[in-house]
C-alpha cells in the first residue's frame, strides 16, 4: 500500500523547524542532516549556503516520513507559503492527539480547536510557528 510522506521547504530555517518537530514527535533524524556543503561539487555552492540543509528526514509512525530542505536564493529559488497544503496526522488515541496538537501548535495559530466532530473524530487544525498547516484527526472507535 502507498504511504504519504510530506516534504517541506524552508528559506534557511529547516534545521530549526526539524529540531522542533523532532522534539514533539520524540524521534531521531534518519541519516542525520545533510548539508549543501557535504554534497559532490560543493565548491559550486556559495559559502553562505554550504551550511544550509540539503535534506533531512525523520520517521513519524510506521512507514511515514517527514522530510525537508532549504531552498537557495543563490539558485533563484523562492518560497511562497500558501493555504493549499496540510499535513494530516492520524494518531492512535485521544491522548496522543492532544499531545501532538498541543506540541505542534505551540507558538502557532489554532484555526480549529481540538474537539469532537460530527464525523466521529477528535479533530483540530492549526498553522505552526513555521507557517506549516496541520490537521490532527483521531477517528474514535464506533460504540
Amino acid at each position: 500500500m502507498a504511504t504519504i510522506n510530506s516534504y517541506l521547504c524552508f528559506m534557511g530555517n529547516t534545521e530549526e523547524a526539524f529540531n522542533f518537530y523532532k522534539s514533539v514527535f520524540e524521534v531521531e533524524f534518519v541519516d542525520g542532516i545533510r548539508r549543501f556543503g557535504d554534497m559532490p561539487d560543493s565548491e559550486l555552492i556559495p559559502e553562505a549556503d554550504k551550511h544550509k540543509v540539503m535534506h533531512v528526514g525523520m520517521p513519524i509512525g510506521p512507514g511515514n516520513f517527514l522530510m525537508g530542505n532549504d531552498l537557495l536564493e543563490s539558485k533563484g529559488q523562492s518560497l511562497t507559503f500558501g493555504t493549499n497544503y496540510f499535513i494530516s496526522i492520524s494518531p492512535d488515541s485521544r491522548e496522543e492527539a492532544t499531545k501532538l496538537f498541543n506540541g505542534l501548535s505551540s507558538g502557532g495559530t489554532i484555526t480549529t480547536p481540538l474537539g469532537d466532530t460530527f464525523w466521529g473524530a477528535f479533530y483540530g487544525a492549526f498553522t505552526d510557528k513555521f507557517g506549516v498547516h496541520w490537521m490532527v484527526n483521531y477517528l474514535q472507535p464506533a460504540n
